[in-house]
């Protein structure tokens, strides 16, 4: 939670247990601590992904009904570009690489140079990204940064640094973001939100595997 840059509250919810189970309680304990009811809010955000469907459709579906009901903007925010924008303190004018752990081997993946996106969203395994990736000074950040961190020093060598933060919470960034988003009166409708999937579902695979078989 965040008014403008000023960040009143952020939170890392349990891991645990399902976005259906956590999310609705742990919003209302984020109003009440940083004392704010839900009419004070001004734009409402919400990470549109990368990342696994479920977990995508219900924190969008959740967040379109508050904005609905409070008649309020909601404002979509990648989680790549949130990472992107944590990490530029810490890239000194390198290029950043946000590494998004996709399980089966994969990452999500853009690359952003003076805070442009140069490479849109994509999965793919990490040794493709790296085969692909020119020698400049890149700084890699994201879990899968961590994970894969052997492979990338190793392919890159002097030219890639690990961010320090393994997980860091995006929460705020996302809600400043949409809160300068709003500003510049960028503020859709609720239902125009769309869910950043990037990876196909098994279905749609099930389907080609059919078709090619």
């Amino acid at each position: 939670m965040a008014s403008g840059a000023r960040i009143l509250h952020e939170a890392v919810g349990d891991p645990s247990r399902s976005q259906a189970e956590r999310l609705p309680a742990e919003l209302i304990a984020l109003l009440e601590h940083a004392r704010v009811s839900l009419d004070d809010v001004d734009v409402f955000a919400v990470a549109t992904g990368p990342g696994s469907f479920t977990g995508l459709r219900i924190g969008i579906a959740t967040m379109q009904g508050l904005a609905f009901a409070a008649g309020k903007p909601l404002v979509g925010v990648s989680g790549l570009d949130a990472l992107a924008q944590l990490g530029e303190a810490e890239a000194d004018g390198s290029a950043i690489a946000t590494w998004v752990d996709a399980w089966r081997g994969e990452v999500y993946a853009a690359r952003y140079e003076r805070g442009a996106q140069i490479q849109p969203p994509l999965v793919a395994k990490p040794g493709d990204l790296l085969a692909g990736s020119a020698r400049t000074p890149t700084l890699f950040i994201g879990d899968g940064a961590q994970v894969y961190r052997g492979e990338i020093l190793a392919s890159l060598g002097g030219a890639a640094r690990i961010a320090r933060a393994v997980h860091p919470p995006l929460a705020a960034t996302i809600a400043i973001t949409a809160g300068v988003t709003a500003q510049r009166g960028e503020c859709p409708h609720p239902h125009a939100i769309r869910p950043l999937y990037v990876r196909r579902t098994d279905a749609e695979l099930a389907k080609d595997a059919r078709l090619a078989g």
